[in-house]
């Protein structure tokens, strides 16, 4: 199997279930965030402890970003098709990160200004992480109220992502100076 197809070479892109559009149009945009994202966050993985606790987190959000990616890569059309919590978000997706929050947001007190990122290597890239996803739910927007579920979905992630970069930190260094 070769890797190429030079389908893409006109400067569109297949999408789930049929369809191609632009490259440049709002859902490989978002789906390519959110590729992105992915890929930080498996940087954050690489450094995390093996088999830890940071470990399988961020192993459950890389295989929940999965699921977006295909959501956000269908047209409306073939929405249809979709499975919910496999190919298609659903809100049940976003319970388990709202828990998430709530537990480690207690092992540790959380800064009351902004922080400066950068106070571990896991945080560092948990940071770049976030502001991708961040980045995505502005493009994903685009794509309401169709795919709500995963609207909601990233914008939980997000915070997730921000508590687990200060969790990791265990002091941040804040804005404002001593």
């Amino acid at each position: 199997m070769k890797i190429y197809t030079r389908k893409g070479d006109d400067g569109t892109t297949g999408l789930l279930y049929g369809g191609r559009v632009s490259k440049h149009s709002a859902r490989p945009e978002a789906y390519g965030q959110l590729d992105e994202a992915q890929a930080f966050l498996g940087v954050a993985r690489a450094h995390a402890e093996p088999g830890g606790e940071l470990d399988g987190i961020l192993t459950g959000i890389q295989r929940d970003l999965w699921v977006l990616m295909a959501d956000l890569a269908t047209d409306a059309a073939n929405r249809a098709k979709l499975t919910p919590g496999a190919t298609l978000a659903t809100g049940e997706m976003v319970t388990p990160l709202e828990a998430m929050i709530d537990d480690i947001g207690t092992r540790f007190e959380a800064p009351t200004e902004f922080v400066i990122p950068g106070g571990t290597v896991v945080a560092a890239h948990l940071d770049v992480a976030r502001t991708v996803v961040r980045r995505a739910e502005r493009v994903a927007v685009a794509l309401a109220p169709e795919s709500a579920a995963a609207l909601a979905y990233l914008n939980r992630l997000s915070d997730l992502l921000w508590i687990l970069a200060r969790w990791q930190e265990g002091t941040s260094l804040t804005s404002r100076s001593a």
